[in-house]
C-alpha cells in the first residue's frame, strides 16, 4: 500500500494497459466488421449478419480478458495475490469461445437449414439442440483442460442424477422426445398446414422442446404438446407436394339440358386452368353429374387441382366467378347447393 502511495505509476500503468486493449479490442472489431460487411456485400452472402452477430460481444471480452493479463503481468501486485488469476483468465476464455461458438452454430442453423433438401424452415427445438450440444462439449473441455478434472466420476454422477431428473420429469421429456422426432421425421414441417384428427388446423408455426404451435387462418395460436402430436393422426395438405385436388358444386335449373351444362364447365373449367395460374391443366379439370337431381335442382360436381393448399380460397373464388357468368351467359338458371347437399364436403377447403 505504501509503495502505491509513494509510487502512483505501479496502478497506473497496469490499468493504462487494460485501457488501451480494450480501446484497441475495439477499434479492431470496428475494422473487421466494416471489411466483412463489404465482403458480405460483394459475395451476397448472409455471413456478415451471423459474423457480426456473434463476435459483437465476445470480441469486448476477449480484449478484457487479454488486457488483465497484460495488466498483471506488468504490475508490481505480489504473485501470492494473482495465483489463481491465469486459472480465471482460461477459464473466462474457454467459456466465452464455448458460448460464442453455440450462438454462431445456432444462427447457422436458423439461417442456413432451410437450405437443407426437404426443409422448410428450422424449428427452435433443433437451433436450442445444436447450441446445447456444443454448450456441454465446451464445459467438458473446461472441466477436463483447465480444471484438470477426472471426466469419468462426473460422467457417472450425471448418469445416476439423470435417471432421478428423467423420472421427475417424465412429461417434460415425454414432450422433448416427441418435439426431436417431430422435428426430423420431415412429415411435419414449419409453414406446414395440417389438420388433426381432434379438429385443429392450422399452419405450423414452430415446433420447441415442450409444444407445437400452429397458426390459424384467423390469426389465432393453437398450442399443442408434442406427445400429443407425435400420437395425433393428422393429415399434411404440403405433403407430398403441395398439390391438392379440390372441388365445386355447381346446381342448375332442374329442367336444364345435362350434357349443355356438362359441356359448358367443361369448356370453362379448362379455360381456366390455362388463365389462372394456381389451376393446374394435369390433370385435367373433370365435371362430373354428382350427386345430380337435389331438391328440384340438378347439381355439378367441378373438380380441379390446384398448386397449393393456401391457394384454395382464392381460386375456389375466381372458378365460382367464372362459371356464374357463363352460365348465366348460356341462358342456364344457377341454383345455389345447400350445405348439406351430399359430396358437398368430399373435398378441403370450403
Amino acid at each position: 500500500m505504501h509503495q502505491m502511495l509513494d509510487d502512483p505509476f505501479v496502478v497506473v500503468i497496469p490499468l493504462a494497459l487494460l485501457f488501451a486493449t480494450v480501446v484497441a479490442g475495439l477499434l479492431f472489431r470496428k475494422i473487421l466488421f466494416r471489411a466483412v460487411r463489404g465482403w458480405a456485400k460483394s459475395a451476397d452472402s448472409q455471413l456478415d449478419v451471423l459474423f457480426i452477430d456473434t463476435l459483437r460481444g465476445p470480441i469486448v471480452l476477449w480484449s478484457v480478458i487479454l488486457g488483465l493479463h497484460l495488466a498483471t503481468q506488468n504490475s508490481e501486485i505480489p504473485h501470492r495475490y494473482l495465483d489463481y488469476f491465469p486459472v480465471t483468465l482460461k477459464a473466462l476464455w474457454g467459456l466465452s469461445l464455448t458460448l460464442a461458438a453455440s450462438h454462431f452454430a445456432g444462427n447457422m442453423v436458423r439461417f442456413y437449414g432451410s437450405a437443407v433438401a426437404g426443409v422448410r424452415s428450422v424449428t427452435s427445438l433443433s437451433e436450442k439442440l445444436v447450441q446445447f450440444s456444443i454448450l456441454i462439449v465446451g464445459l467438458m473441455w473446461l472441466l477436463k483442460v483447465v480444471f484438470d478434472v477426472s471426466l469419468t466420476p462426473v460422467l457417472t454422477t450425471l448418469g445416476v442424477g439423470g435417471l432421478a431428473v428423467a423420472l421427475a420429469l417424465q412429461d417434460t421429456l415425454s414432450n422433448l422426445f416427441a418435439g426431436f422426432y417431430v422435428s426430423v421425421s420431415g412429415l411435419v414441417r414449419i409453414g406446414d398446414y395440417i389438420k388433426l384428427n381432434s379438429g385443429e388446423e392450422g399452419f405450423v408455426a414452430d415446433i420447441n422442446w415442450r409444444c407445437t404451435t400452429m397458426r390459424t387462418r384467423v390469426n389465432n395460436l393453437i398450442v399443442i404438446p408434442n406427445n400429443k402430436l407425435g400420437q395425433a393422426i393428422y393429415t399434411n395438405y404440403f405433403l407430398p407436394d403441395g398439390r391438392i385436388v379440390a372441388s365445386i358444386l355447381c346446381g342448375v335449373a332442374g329442367d336444364s339440358d345435362v350434357d349443355q351444362v356438362e359441356r359448358v364447365l367443361t369448356e370453362e373449367a379448362t379455360t381456366a386452368a390455362a388463365e389462372i395460374e394456381q389451376v393446374l391443366s394435369d390433370p385435367p379439370p373433370q365435371v362430373r353429374f354428382n350427386p345430380g337431381p337435389w331438391n328440384g335442382s340438378l347439381v355439378f360436381q367441378v373438380v380441379f387441382s390446384v398448386t397449393q393448399f393456401t391457394d384454395l380460397p382464392v381460386t375456389r373464388s375466381q372458378l365460382r366467378k367464372r362459371f356464374f357468368k357463363r352460365l348465366r351467359k348460356e341462358g342456364i338458371v344457377v341454383f345455389l347447393p345447400a350445405p348439406s347437399t351430399p359430396g358437398a364436403n368430399d373435398f378441403p377447403g370450403d
